[in-house]
């Protein structure tokens, strides 16, 4: 099939290029390179710089007449959402509506959208959150995932527009950005490998779902034949604080520097993990690589890098 994935030049994004190419698919990658790096480019892929909420998107359709969308590009910082929430909406929502329109145009069998469970559920009533958990989000970011999942179930409802939502845990591993807002991981490995201060944002205590980036690249291959109109958390069911995440990291790469502690993020949630029992229903998914493993590898990767 010819699958065109936007956010192709990203952290996840890319992973998922590189697989469906491996699996014999043509890939079509769509990316303003606002955060993705052309070094993640699989060489096999044709790239097209635009953004998703540009006219331009529509001469990519005309020329590529994708089968499948994969959705990754977003805003996907909460601090930017707090702080400015008209462009959180611009990009997520309009830039969305746009290549959803686009995508009934152009006759695209299947749409693959990318959501958030760590965003959309807010602080939970239950552990681990499964997808009919109420959705609260705390931030602006968390509201705006959620909207586009209902306008997917619209157009699907009123013009068949085919889909599957993904609701990604916090996803970690190599390519992810150690410089950027969304990926404690690779914040907390580039600054230990350099020997610098490591800051935690509150008491450290906050609690979230880590999962190896290879794990849910295998859940959006599954996604595109089956999981029709449903939505499917990915996640491993535990919690990890921040804390073991900075411990479990010193101890991988040598790093003897206490943490520092900081004021709390505003808009985020303090303890959430997910329930992924209906993927595993439907197409046996469960994470295989286990979080001392994705760790040690994701270290292995950076250390390569420097």
């Amino acid at each position: 099939m010819k699958c065109l994935v936007t956010g192709g030049a990203g952290f996840i994004g890319s992973h998922v290029v590189d697989a469906l190419i491996r699996a014999g698919h043509e890939v079509v990658v769509v990316d303003n390179l606002s955060t993705g790096r052309r070094e993640n480019l699989n060489p096999r892929a044709r790239f097209y710089a635009v953004d998703i909420r540009s006219p331009d998107l529509a001469e990519v359709f005309e020329r590529e007449r994708p089968e499948v969308v994969n959705h990754h590009a977003a805003q996907m910082s909460v601090r930017v959402s707090m702080a400015d929430p008209i462009y959180d909406a611009d990009v997520n929502v309009l830039g969305s509506l746009n290549l959803i329109r686009l995508s009934l145009r152009y006759g695209v069998k299947k749409f693959i959208y990318i959501s958030s469970g760590g965003a959309v559920y807010g602080e939970p009533q239950y552990l681990p959150c499964d997808e009919d958990h109420p959705i609260r989000p705390l931030c602006p970011y968390g509201v705006t995932k959620f909207v586009v999942e209902q306008y997917l179930d619209l157009f699907y409802k009123h013009y068949g527009l085919h889909y599957t939502v993904l609701r990604y845990p916090n996803v970690y591993g190599p390519r992810q950005d150690p410089e950027g807002e969304a990926g404690v991981v690779a914040i907390f490995i580039g600054r230990m490998l350099r020997g610098e201060e490591v800051m935690i944002n509150g008491t450290g205590e906050q609690m979230r779902d880590f999962v190896y980036v290879e794990d849910v690249v295998a859940a959006n291959l599954m996604a595109l034949e089956d999981g029709e109109g449903e939505v499917f958390n990915l996640g491993s069911g535990r919690g990890t604080t921040v804390n073991q995440i900075f411990h479990l990291l010193a101890a991988i790469t040598g790093y003897r520097r206490e943490p520092v502690y900081g004021p709390p993020k505003a808009g985020e949630t303090f303890r959430i993990y997910l329930s992924a029992e209906r993927a595993f229903r439907a197409w046996g998914w469960r994470p295989q690589v286990d979080l001392e493993e994705g760790l040690e590898r994701t270290v292995a990767f950076f250390k390569g890098r420097m």
